[in-house]
C-alpha cells in the first residue's frame, strides 16, 4: 500500500514538472497541449515570421489570403511582420481579429510594436494580447526574458467568444507624447506612461498555437 502511495505522488511530480515546461513564457499561456501542424506553406510573401520554438517549422502555419485578410491556422505560436512597417513617435498600430473557433485552452492573439532584431535570439518588442474569455495582456519581451506590463485582465470592452467559439477585436496601439493606450473595439482597456514600454521599431502580429482566427496585415497612421 506505502509502496503504491509512493508511486502515484512521484507520477504525479513528474506530471506536473512535464506541464509546467509547456508554459509559453513569450505569451503567458496556461500548461496546455502540444502544437497541432496545420500542414501550410508559411506566412504569406513579403512577410516573415519568427516561432516561439525555434524547432519549429514554418510549413506547421497556414495563411490563406483572400480579399486582403488572412484566415491563419496554427501551428505553433509566432509573430508575423514586414520591416517596411516601421514606426516611432506617435502613431496608432492597428489589426482586428476574428476568432472562428473556440480553441482546446483560451489562447491569445493580438498586435506588436517597438520591434528590434526580430529574427535574432535578442529580438525585443512590446505585445498586446487578447483571447476569446474576456482578457487582454500587455507584456515585454527582451532577448529569453519576458515581463508582464499589465497583467492577464477582464475587461467589458474584450467581449467572450460566443458559443461557436466566435469573436472580433479591434485592437490598437495609440502612442502619444505622454502615453501608450491599448484599445480593444475603439474603447480603452489600458495605458502606461510614455517611455515605459519600447515603441519604435518594427510593428506586427503575433498569433498563439492551435488558433483559428482571421485578420489582416497591421496597418500604422501617424
Amino acid at each position: 500500500m506505502r509502496y503504491t502511495a509512493l508511486v502515484l505522488a512521484a507520477t504525479l511530480a513528474a506530471c506536473s514538472t512535464k506541464q509546467e515546461k509547456t508554459v509559453d513564457s513569450a505569451a503567458g499561456r496556461m500548461p496546455a497541449d502540444t502544437d497541432v501542424a496545420a500542414q501550410g506553406s508559411g506566412v504569406p510573401s513579403g512577410y516573415a515570421a519568427v516561432t516561439d520554438d525555434s524547432t519549429a517549422k514554418l510549413t506547421s502555419i497556414r495563411y490563406a489570403t483572400r480579399d486582403g485578410s488572412w484566415e491563419v491556422t496554427t501551428g505553433p505560436a509566432h509573430i508575423v511582420f514586414a520591416a517596411r512597417d516601421t514606426a516611432s513617435g506617435n502613431y496608432t498600430a492597428s489589426a482586428t481579429f476574428m476568432q472562428l473557433e473556440a480553441p482546446h485552452h483560451p489562447e491569445a492573439y493580438g498586435i506588436f510594436v517597438g520591434g528590434r532584431n526580430l529574427q535574432s535570439p535578442s529580438r525585443a518588442y512590446t505585445y498586446f494580447l487578447v483571447r476569446g474569455n474576456g482578457q487582454f495582456l500587455v507584456k515585454s519581451r527582451e532577448g529569453a526574458n519576458t515581463k508582464d506590463v499589465i497583467a492577464w485582465t477582464p475587461n467589458a470592452a474584450v467581449p467572450k467568444a460566443d458559443s461557436s467559439g466566435h469573436g472580433t477585436y479591434r485592437l490598437a496601439v495609440r502612442v502619444a507624447a505622454d502615453s501608450v493606450r491599448f484599445m480593444v473595439n475603439d474603447k480603452q482597456v489600458g495605458a502606461v506612461k510614455a517611455g515605459t514600454v519600447a515603441t519604435d521599431g518594427v510593428a506586427g502580429l503575433r498569433v498563439n498555437h492551435n488558433l483559428h482566427v482571421r485578420t489582416a496585415p497591421i496597418t500604422i497612421t501617424r
